[in-house]
Formats: C-alpha cells, structure tokens, sequence
C-alpha cells in the first residue's frame, strides 16, 4: 500500500498492498484495532454522504486496475496489523493515519502531502509521491487516473518511451540544427550584444531556446509551467556547457537566472543515475537552499524516481536523517550540516556525479572554504564541479583552480559591477537624518513600491528601525536577521512574496541569491561592509531580468569605500553627491591605488626599460 519511510515490515506472499508506517515505535494492538473500528466507522457514516461527496469514491469501485475503496483500505490496514504481530511481535508499528485531519502539518523542509498539504507521512507505492494517508491516496491515485483517461494515447506512449529513455540513461546533448547553422561572426556577434564572455577549449555554441537542449517533453512542460519562456544570456551559455559534462566557472549578475542554469543540467544528470544520491548542491545560507528545493521540485514533476533532500542547520536533525533513506537523487544542503551528517555516517556520497557549488563567493567570505573542501574530499574525483557566483574576488578564482579541471569560464556583463537592470541612486545622507530620509522615501509616490527591502548593518538596528517605521508611517513592517528562528524566517519570506509586508527590514541574509521578483525598491540604510555586499544587495530590486530602483545612503562612516563606489557606480550613469566627489578620502584612495599601479608597472621589465635594468643589475653587481 505504501513504501515504509524508515523500515519495511516482511510480507507474506499471498498478502497484497499492505500498508507499513513510517517509524518502528512500539504501540498496543489495542490500539490499532480501534483505529480498525474508528475507520469502519466513518465507512458507514460515508453511506449518508451527500452525491458530490460520495460520488468522490464511486470511480474507485468501478475501476478494476485501481483496486482503493474503503472495504478494502479496511482490509489492508487490518492485514497490516496481523502480518506485523505474527512476524515479529517485537516489530509493532503506529497505525496508518486514515483521514487527512489526523495527520500534522508539517516543519519547513519536511515532505509535504500531494493532496492536502499536510505531513507527507507516506510514500505511494504506485506513483512514489508524498501522501499523509489512506483518504489522500485514495483522492490522489483517483486524480492520476482521470489524468490518464483525459491525455491522449498518443501522448502516453511518448511519456513511457522518455521514462524509458531516461532511466537508461541515453540522453546525451546534441547541438540543434539551427545553433549549428549560425556562422561564427553571428555567435561572436550574439555572445557580444549579450555581453556573454567564455574561456576555455572546445565551448558548446550558445542556444536560443530551451527546446534547442532536446529535453523530454515533460522537462519542457515544467519549464514553462514554471515561468521560464526564453533561456536568459547566462542559461543560453551555461545549459549546454553542463549538459556535455563539463566543469563550469559562472560569473553573472543577482538575478540573472543562475539557478535553472545549473538546475537544468543537475535533473538530466541525475535522471541517468542509476545509483541514488548522485548530484549535490552546496548553499552557503538555509534560505537560499529552500529556495532551490523548491526550484527543483517544480522541474522534477513528472520525472521518474526523482526526490530531493534538503540538509540545513536551523531544523530538526532526525526528519533529515530519515528523508535521506528514501533513495533522494539530489542533496541540497549547507556546508555545516552536510559534514555533521557525514561525520555521523549517515549518507554515503561515493556516488555523486554532479557537485554544484552556489554563491561561491559568499561561502568565501562566511569561511565555508574549507568545509566545502573536506566535503569534495569525500567524493570520487570523477564528478562534474560547477562554481556559481555574482562576483570574482581573487579567493574564488583560486578556489576554482582547486575544484576544477580543465573548466569553462562564463561570465556574464562585466566582474563585480552592479546589475544593469537596477536604477541606483547614491544619496549623502548624515546618521542623525537617515531615518527622517526614510521616511521621505516612504510617502515618496514615485519611489515608494512595496515591498519595499531595507538594509541594515545589524540584528538590534533592524528591530529597532522596524518599529519605528510601522509606528510613523503605519505600514505593514517586519525585521529579519540570523536571531529568527527557521520557522519565523520561512514565514517572513512566505509573507513578502504574499504581499503582506509592505516593508522588511533586514540584515544581510536576504541579500543572496533569493529571487524577491515582487522586490521593486531597496534601500541601503547603512552602506555594506564591502562592493561585494553592495552588488548582491542592489541586486534584489533585479531578479530575473525586472527593472528597480535601489537606494543608498553614504556619509563619512563608509569612507573606505568612497573610491570603491566611485568606480563601480560612475560608469552606469548615476550622478554622485558633491560631498562624496569632494571628499578628501576619495582623492587619497586615488592617489594610492594610481602608486600601487604605477609601482607595479615599474617592476614590469619591457623593450623600453630593459637597458635600465641591466645597468642597474651591473652596478648592483660591481658594489658587491
């Protein structure tokens, strides 16, 4: 009836479709009789249903290949039973939760039921979905086959046949026709317009459309299901780059739809293992890997034997540990939680074929370099690496030299600038008048869209500053940072992309890689701690091609950056203040950086300077 979570219980071999729960905890046979009862008993209060109701069960009866009715649900929860106490008297089984309403809802990162949305308890042993109970497999296996009887035959065939394809593990990247029609100028030409820049030998031409990949039919229907009509510059370059297996440095803006770009060669990767798990995903924050669950489960749909894990710190260990048992195909976690759980031995990753490694600068900068190498060292070396990121400092670069064998670098517009979708304005703004500035920028008509995302430098400052909006203005506002629990953060992000937070104050940790699309304004009430922040921060009001408009307030407290900013923000257009352009601290930064240039040019030995420096090497040698 259901494939057991944790254990399976033995069966005899006239018995058919029993049920096994999910945990082995000892209960009293009483109490599964009267759960026997309980279930009989709302069977016969089913026979005063009214038609709407009860014609729910009448397909079921029916229908000779589906054998589900409540008869029968009784007579296997009762075969259950018998077979788990003649077999093992030790081996006693909670009893199988019959009705929707008898089961919980679940924690964030628990499996939730197809049906009803609850605890996804169960596993169907027809479809391998998650289910909460008898009533909701019932409903469930009745909508597949309506499903079923509504698609054409023709329709049908070609699901088995790609099932097939894929389990097989044939599926191999082919240029389409019309990519390999395009001259090279009209590739260079198109990488140029694009701004997409690639390194490396023998470089899979760009595609134009998804449908150029050679997907499966069901891969392409939940694409566009999920929203994805045209691949943007950095899914033209990198899809095909990963589907032929090759290792990938990505550089690209926030928001430029890195995600699916990795996401897609992870399915079809792991569509062709046999052996269970074979892709892992690294995430540097449990927000973002949530985010990519959820991602991933929505192209996943459909695919045959596909599940995911999610390992994050923050939730309850054992419901991880046991979602791991049930042949999960992709691992998304972070670095902490991964290596307690491979301490514990608890996941065997001698299997994986495809290691993505997301926001790799961040995992930088939170120090996670060394757990993500302990992780890789745990598995075979015969694995695709990709390293995703926003931005290149130098340690990323050296990082990927480590991982990476023979890869193909992309990049995306140019390193480390500000996404170009984002309208930024640069405002000199003295600390005692940054909340009055705010609340301007809050009755501000034209500036004010909500969501609106505001930044702050720490935890206390974001509740403070929250209060102090919602008490002067009167809008809808929330604080969010580290302190929250998973459970209060889960439901802050649930509630910005409902609309019900007009503003969100918070800290740094909505400032990777979570596609906020309803995002429209940011502020940066106090300047990051770096251009790195700055960009990822910026980049919210941008995701995945949208125009916004980002804010940020400058003083004297972030003079070290003044130079920084300069650089990086002048060439977009963006008129900068006169306090900041006339800053003493700007023009000694410049200063400083044009001697460090021009001492670093002087060591350079040229056709110019060579003499120089063999008269110099000469006398050296002569004083000695």
């Amino acid at each position: 009836m259901f494939v057991p979570r944790s254990i399976k219980v033995k069966r005899n071999a006239g018995d058919e479709g029993t049920c096994v729960t999910k945990k082995n905890k000892p209960s009293p046979s009483e109490s599964s009789l009267e759960n026997v009862r309980d279930f009989r008993d709302a069977k016969s209060d089913t026979k005063d249903m009214p038609s709407s109701e009860s014609d729910l069960f009448e397909p079921m009866e029916r229908d000779t290949e589906v054998h589900i009715s409540l008869d029968s649900a009784v007579a296997l929860t009762e075969a259950t039973f018998e077979n788990a106490n003649n077999e093992d008297s030790s081996l006693a089984e909670d009893p199988i939760k019959s009705f929707s309403k008898m089961q919980r809802w679940p924690q964030p990162g628990e499996p939730v039921c197809v049906v009803c949305g609850r605890y996804g308890e169960y596993i169907c042993d027809k479809t391998d979905k998650d289910v909460c109970g008898l009533e909701c497999k019932a409903k469930h296996l009745l909508r597949i086959k309506e499903e079923k009887e509504n698609s054409k035959s023709a329709s049908s065939c070609e699901k088995a046949e790609t099932r097939s394809t894929l389990l097989d593990g044939t599926y191999i990247y082919e240029e389409n026709p019309f990519v390999l029609s395009l001259q090279e100028e009209q590739i260079e030409n198109l990488k140029q317009q694009l701004g997409i820049a690639v390194q490396g030998q023998g470089v899979a031409r760009p595609i134009v459309e998804f449908e150029h990949c050679g997907f499966p039919e069901i891969l392409n229907t939940n694409l566009k299901k999920s929203g994805y009509e045209v691949p943007t510059p950095v899914q033209m370059q990198m899809i095909p780059v990963g589907l032929l297996g090759r290792d990938i440095m990505a550089t690209a803006d926030t928001g430029s739809g890195k995600t699916a770009a990795f996401l897609l060669p992870v399915v079809i990767k792991a569509l062709g293992e046999a052996e269970t798990p074979s892709a892992l995903i690294l995430t540097p924050t449990r927000e973002l890997a949530i985010q990519i669950e959820k991602q991933a489960k929505e192209l996943m749909i459909g695919l045959p034997n596909m599940r995911t894990v999610l390992l994050v710190g923050g939730l309850p260990l054992p419901p991880q540990l046991h979602r791991l048992k049930q042949n999960v195909k992709v691992i998304i976690a972070t670095p902490g939680r991964l290596l307690e759980i491979l301490k514990q031995s608890s996941v065997q990753v001698h299997n994986i074929k495809i290691v993505v490694v997301d926001e790799a600068d961040t995992m930088l900068k939170m120090g996670f370099q060394q757990q993500v190498l302990d992780i890789l060292e745990n598995i075979p070396t015969d694995h695709q690496t990709i390293l995703v990121s926003a931005t290149m400092p130098f340690g990323t670069e050296q990082l990927a030299n480590r991982l990476l064998q023979n890869p193909v670098k992309i990049t995306i517009g140019e390193k480390n600038q500000p996404c170009s979708n984002v309208r930024q304005i640069i405002l000199w703004v003295e600390e005692p008048s940054k909340k009055k500035k705010l609340f301007e920028i809050l009755n501000d008509e034209k500036l004010f869209k909500p969501p609106v995302l505001v930044f702050v430098e720490c935890k206390l400052g974001a509740d403070l500053l929250s209060d102090a909006v919602h008490k002067i203005t009167g809008l809808q506002t929330i604080s969010m940072h580290a302190d929250k629990s998973q459970i209060e953060r889960t439901a802050i992000l649930q509630g910005l992309f409902q609309g019900k937070y007009e503003v969100v104050v918070s800290t740094g940790v909505l400032g990777r890689g979570l596609d906020l699309v309803n995002v429209k304004l940011v502020v940066n009430f106090d300047m990051p701690s770096s251009m790195d922040e700055y960009v990822h921060q910026v980049g919210r009001a941008g995701r995945l091609g949208h125009s916004g408009t980002a804010i940020t307030f400058v003083n004297n407290s972030s003079k070290k950056l003044f130079w920084d900013v300069v650089k990086r923000v002048k060439p977009t257009g963006t008129i900068l203040p006169p306090q900041l352009l006339n800053s003493p601290y700007l023009h000694d930064q410049k200063r400083k950086e044009q001697q460090r240039s021009k001492q670093s040019q002087n060591g350079l030995v040229t056709s110019d300077n060579l003499m120089d420096v063999i008269r110099k090497h000469s006398k050296s040698s002569s004083q000695k």
